[in-house]
């Protein structure tokens, strides 16, 4: 008893000969622990916060995974590149297709014979008219000596036309419609309202040309769209797959985390972002094979397209095109994988 005494007396000397603390330093420690407490009482009074971090840390938990195993994620990502290239490689040569047939200007323009009797003078007035329609882009004036003189150089009959006592090649007046009239519903309401012109004798357009034009140009967007749809409904088979194999290695892991009371959602979620980690490795893959294939492609149509006297280029992917399919990619591998994880975490149960 008195040992204990004796010692408690020295502890309390010793705290009475604590060396006291500065006011400076009381002051700090109490701002760090008000601080500390503010920011605890923000983050309960904020459950946005803790919500948006715990998915932070799993989307970069995920990506360190699939870092991890960069084979086989490789693998995985490259199928998905592959079946998303295949559509969006038709859907860039259908745009560049449609820009060549939007500069073929010849393909709708619209050749006005006047009468005979209609001098150079009224067909210049005529043009003047028509020029006002908000149908027509431009207007060219071909004489009669000029379509002559044409006829004579490309047709080679100069020898034959010699024995002509007179021109007998009328006025011609070349129409430009403006693009968005150049369709054949627009194009053929112009020509009813070019038909009824007094001064036209025939009006002349390759309509059948156009018709045919267009309905390769529909056809194939809606080929390019029907094979878009196949390919990316392969991309949560292809994300499922792996991401059910996952679960199928992880089973005991998550019977132990059900047992100590994790919610489905908890559990589901590394599995969800590892497939838009799937899909979006798989969009860039696809993106880059695309860039590729039209950079090697770009040299040889340059060269074909100087052969015909065209400056046409090859375009690659725009970057709303490119913002689309990485975007696209990413929520097909999500749906896979939550597919998936939907199906096969309500069979995993505790026993």
């Amino acid at each position: 008893m008195i040992k204990n005494r004796e010692r408690r007396n020295s502890n309390s000397e010793r705290r009475n000969t604590r060396t006291p603390i500065p006011d400076k330093d009381q002051r700090s420690l109490r701002e760090r622990r008000s601080n500390s407490s503010a920011t605890t009482q923000f983050i309960k009074k904020t459950p946005v916060l803790p919500w948006a971090l715990r998915h932070l840390q799993v989307f970069f938990y995920t990506l360190g995974q699939i870092c991890r195993q960069p084979f086989a994620s490789l693998m995985t990502a490259a199928v998905i590149g592959i079946a998303l290239a295949l559509p969006t490689g038709f859907y860039v040569l259908l745009k560049n297709v449609q820009q060549v047939s939007s500069t073929m200007d010849d393909v709708t323009q619209i050749s006005l014979f006047l009468k005979k009797e209609v001098g150079e003078k009224q067909a210049l007035q005529l043009s003047n008219r028509l020029q006002k329609m908000q149908e027509i882009e431009s207007i060219q004036h071909i004489s009669p000596q000029e379509a002559l003189d044409e006829f004579r150089q490309y047709a080679g009959f100069s020898t034959a036309l010699k024995v002509l006592d007179e021109n007998p090649l009328p006025s011609v007046l070349v129409i430009n419609p403006i693009d968005r009239f150049a369709t054949p519903e627009a194009i053929g309401s112009l020509l009813e309202q070019l038909e009824t012109v007094s001064e036209v004798e025939i009006v002349r357009l390759d309509m059948q040309w156009i018709k045919r034009l267009n309905a390769l140009l529909e056809t194939s967007q809606r080929g390019v769209l029907i094979l878009a749809t196949l390919l990316a409904m392969s991309v949560p088979l292809i994300v499922g797959n792996t991401i059910r194999l996952a679960i199928n290695n992880r089973r005991d892991e998550i019977e132990i985390t059900k047992l100590i009371g994790a919610t489905d959602a908890f559990i589901r979620r590394p599995f969800l972002y590892s497939g838009l980690w799937y899909g979006l490795l798989g969009g860039i893959i696809a993106w880059l094979l695309i860039t590729v294939s039209l950079k090697l492609l770009s040299a040889p149509v340059e060269r074909l397209s100087l052969l015909y006297d065209s400056t046409f280029i090859l375009h690659a992917l725009d970057f709303t095109t490119s913002f689309k399919l990485l975007l696209i990619s990413a929520l097909l591998g999500w749906l896979g994988s939550w597919l998936a994880v939907s199906r096969h975490l309500r069979e995993i149960e505790p026993s």
